[in-house]
Parts: structure tokens; C-alpha cells; sequence
């Protein structure tokens, strides 16, 4: 069964991402209970929507985007 992206997984990493500064895929999926395979693909959804960023300090983060 494939795992579906829902606007609530969405809601819920954006919603963990307002409490950090900056996250790895891994601490998004721990954090809000989630298998990390569909939160890395709800991740780069939320990057071609705008929403959040990718930032490379030696390795990489996501943060929300600024306006």
C-alpha cells in the first residue's frame, strides 16, 4: 500500500517546523510520528510550493521560508 501525502501530514511538519529553528528529515519524521519516506516526499512537495527551503549548513536542514 503506497502511502498517501495529506494536506494534514503537510500541516503537521509545517507546524513542527514553527517550533525550530532549522530540522533534518529524520527529526521531522521522529517528531511528529511519521514514517521519514513519505515525510521526505511531503518535504520536497513543500518546497516546490514555496512553503519551506532547504538550507545546506555541511549538511542539509529545512526551515520554513521567510516571507
Amino acid at each position: 500500500m503506497q502511502e498517501e501525502i495529506t494536506e494534514e501530514l503537510k500541516n503537521k511538519i509545517i507546524e513542527y517546523l514553527k517550533t525550530v529553528s532549522k530540522a533534518k528529515n529524520k527529526e521531522v519524521a521522529r517528531a511528529i510520528d511519521a514514517d521519514k519516506h513519505i515525510v521526505d516526499k511531503a518535504i520536497a512537495e513543500l518546497s516546490k510550493e514555496g512553503k519551506i527551503e532547504y538550507i545546506y549548513l555541511g549538511a542539509s536542514f529545512i526551515k520554513l521560508k521567510e516571507d
